[in-house]
């Protein structure tokens, strides 16, 4: 592909996470003369994170919880490349994509999460499913519930981590196997110590949740192998699993580390306007960015906070205003599935639960969700 001309410049978001999303609605409102905009994603939907459990639990379609990029960049007046980015040649300004022509930019953002694979694991990229990427996830959870209906494979599933995201998920999966008649016996293991994340009281309230739904907890357990049967620990012992889930961890995109960008185990570390410290023509944001300012966990929130200041950050780079800086909160609040209807909230002290709490955050996902086309509706 041609360079850039020096009339017309390439901001070029790669990943269609959470940032880059509403960073496309603010551009569809306000676009830059000049600059041609283009998204490169794997495909044209992408889930948000913040319904999956609940998606998992079946209390939401999976068209309810899926952001239809194609249709998004559209009104933003951007091309939506489907493609998978592998690489980055900082010095010819290329984004490469695999099975598919380089693509030239002026300016890059990256935005493209993480995974949860576990590659050190024995056995677990053949009989296992990471949490992330999350379109494999529900893709893999459907079909097991499928099979799972047909009496086609034994109601046991394993949890590879028992953080809150983990936990969260053990409880839909709870929850959606009772509702299609076949509970599942359900099995945390975590190699150290559960729900470290939360405050006390909070985890105190989760880990009786866990036991009052009758979902199996194994702290400071190591597991060796993954298997076509389920998993085999330290010890030698064996858990029976068909279907077996790794949510510990977050692990950047393998290709990062080739780039020559500086990174923190593996995230592209970024300065206070999101810009990587070792090339101005690049940001990153959500997941795959180290704030290394501000080390923070990585959590949807912060991905959407720092949309608008990427957006203003990224104009300011070319040519169009003042960059802002991003100061992202110490904490945030957490609202935790608990399978049912139900929902706890965490933070600092505080730790409440009940109904009220899930119908809290079904209006903040569906009001999230409503800012976006979906594949379900016709604007």
């Amino acid at each position: 592909m041609a360079s850039s001309s020096a009339t017309t410049r390439h901001l070029v978001l790669v990943g269609g996470g959470h940032s880059h999303a509403l960073l496309l609605r603010l551009w569809r409102e306000r676009p830059l003369p000049g600059v041609r905009l283009t998204l490169i994603n794997p495909g044209r939907l992408a889930h948000y994170s913040g319904m999956v459990p609940g998606h998992i639990a079946g209390h939401y379609r999976l068209d309810e919880i899926t952001i239809d990029l194609g249709r998004l960049a559209d009104s933003a007046g951007a091309r939506l490349v489907e493609g998978r980015a592998t690489g980055i040649d900082r010095e010819a300004k290329r984004i490469e994509l695999g099975g598919g022509p380089a693509i030239a930019y002026d300016l890059l953002s990256l935005d493209i999460g993480i995974d949860t694979h576990m590659p050190d694991l024995p056995g677990f990229q053949d009989h296992a499913r990471p949490a992330k990427p999350l379109g494999d996830f529900v893709a893999a959870w459907s079909n097991w519930c499928d099979a799972l209906v047909r009496d086609a494979v034994a109601p046991r599933i394993c949890v590879i981590g028992a953080g809150l995201a983990g936990v969260e998920l053990a409880f839909a999966m709870r929850y959606r196997t009772g509702r299609l008649g076949r509970p599942a016996e359900i099995r945390l293991v975590e190699s150290g110590r559960a729900l470290a994340s939360v405050g006390r009281r909070s985890r105190t309230t989760l880990l009786d949740r866990l036991r009052r739904q009758s979902i199996l907890l194994e702290e400071e357990t190591e597991i060796a192998a993954v298997t076509a049967g389920g998993v085999v620990l330290r010890n030698g012992e064996r858990r029976a699993a068909s279907f077996v889930l790794g949510t510990a961890g977050a692990r950047a995109r393998s290709w990062i580390s080739e780039t020559g960008l500086e990174t923190h185990e593996g995230f592209v570390t970024v300065d206070r306007l999101l810009q990587s410290l070792t090339d101005p023509a690049i940001f990153a944001c959500g997941d795959c960015a180290h704030v290394g300012f501000a080390p923070r966990p990585k959590a949807g929130v912060y991905a959407v906070r720092a949309a608008p200041v990427l957006f203003q950050n990224l104009r300011a780079a070319l040519g169009e205003g003042h960059p802002r800086a991003f100061r992202p909160q110490s904490d945030y609040l957490k609202l935790v599935s608990l399978g049912g209807r139900v929902a706890l909230a965490d933070r600092g002290c505080l730790a409440v639960s009940g109904g009220w709490v899930w119908r809290w955050r079904d209006r903040i996902d569906r009001g999230f969700m409503r800012r976006f086309p979906t594949p379900g509706d016709s604007r």
